[in-house]
């Protein structure tokens, strides 16, 4: 008896590659990307061809989306070690032969262009802990988390020596993310949360001893220590390191319930702002959409986050499960620094909203991940039954 298989249609073939993201997450993804555009259009339409570099960036951004979703996460896991010791080796470069800008060495020349290889390391260390407790699934031990503080502590300190506080957090953010869903204890994690909660309040209690002039601490660099400082107080030096801080807030507060309206953001257009298109934005498009903008805004970060973490739950694989788990907490760790410098309740760091901010590599870094995570939804919906 002869067996004749009935060859997939062209339709059948293209359906999953078409319209295999995920809706929600598409959805969400979408909002952000509208009021990026928008508050970038009124922000950035004096500063030449920003509101169309940002519009050229989004959509590399979704091309990189495209191509990884269509990549299986087992293959993704391939590139992991290669992805994390290309980072690691560039890192390194840095530290030699990198380029000095601003008191800072984070970049390297690379042939006809210049990177930034820490930006790398955002995926590739949440890549390599991930691959990492995959091969150690059924069995973890206490040696194997130790392993991985050791592959997270690598990049973290060779990007705290450029010196670089912001990315090291969000690496750091990232890679703690992977090792506490692979089933760290809260025997271990409170006491790390209680030590934090312990040092905020004494950076308060010593205020005046840490920010009085001429102090050198070994444990942070000049300008950390000035950053925290001007946290603490930034009323002491107005015009100077609390600018950002103090100019930040009154946008924030002018704009009210429902804001000046679109393009009528006198702090935004007088220039009071500083970095107004890039770290500072979020002041602008409070300034111009008020609290309920902004509501609206961080209801859609919100769903992000809350179907990132559901795609994670319902992964096929730990490799899958951790990775996406990952990439959702680096959004929530992004859009919650960002807010909370802006608004004056952390440091300023330099950390871009997601999807709003303008700049290139962040846009494709950010890309990069919500790739994979569409990559990972994808492996659930079109996994065969």
């Amino acid at each position: 008896m002869k067996v004749t298989f009935e060859r997939p249609s062209l339709w059948q073939r293209l359906k999953p590659v078409l319209f295999g993201f995920d809706p929600a997450l598409t959805a969400a993804v979408l909002l952000l990307c509208g009021a990026g555009l928008l508050i970038m259009y009124s922000a950035g339409y004096d500063h030449g061809s920003r509101f169309a570099d940002h519009a050229r960036n989004m959509l590399v951004a979704a091309g990189v989306v495209f191509v990884v979703a269509q990549v299986p996460p087992h293959k993704i896991m391939r590139v992991a070690v290669p992805l994390y010791v290309v980072g690691v080796a560039l890192l390194l470069g840095v530290e030699f032969f990198g380029i000095t800008r601003k008191g800072a060495t984070r970049w390297l020349h690379v042939g006809v262009t210049v990177i930034q290889p820490s930006e790398i390391m955002k995926i590739a260390l949440p890549l390599m802990l991930a691959w990492w407790f995959q091969r150690r699934e059924g069995q973890l031990r206490v040696p194997d988390f130790l392993v991985a503080a050791v592959i997270l502590a690598v990049p973290v300190g060779l990007i705290l020596r450029q010196p670089d506080l912001g990315t090291s957090l969000l690496v750091l953010a990232a890679g703690l993310a992977v090792i506490f869903f692979a089933g760290l204890s809260w025997k271990l994690v409170i006491p790390v949360l209680a030590a934090g909660a312990i040092g905020i309040v004494a950076l308060v209690s010593l205020e005046e001893r840490l920010c009085a002039p001429g102090v050198d601490l070994k444990v942070l660099h000049e300008y950390q220590r000035q950053r925290v400082c001007t946290l603490l107080d930034p009323t002491k030096d107005p015009l100077g390191k609390g600018f950002h801080i103090i100019q930040g807030t009154i946008a924030i507060g002018s704009g009210g319930l429902t804001g000046k309206g679109f393009m009528n953001g006198t702090q935004t257009h007088l220039e009071f702002i500083p970095e107004r298109t890039t770290d500072f934005i979020f002041a602008a498009y409070a300034e111009e959409f008020g609290l309920v903008g902004n509501l609206v805004l961080i209801l859609g970060f919100l769903f992000l986050i809350f179907r990132g973490l559901m795609i994670a739950s319902e992964a096929p694989t730990l490799f899958a499960r951790l990775m996406a788990g990952a990439v959702t907490l680096i959004f929530f760790t992004y859009a919650f620094v960002n807010m909370g410098m802006v608004s004056g309740i952390l440091p300023v760091v330099g950390v871009p909203l997601p999807f709003i901010s303008y700049g290139g590599t962040a846009m494709v870094t950010l890309g990069l991940g919500l790739g994979i995570l569409m990559s990972i939804a994808r492996s659930k919906r079109f996994m065969p039954s």
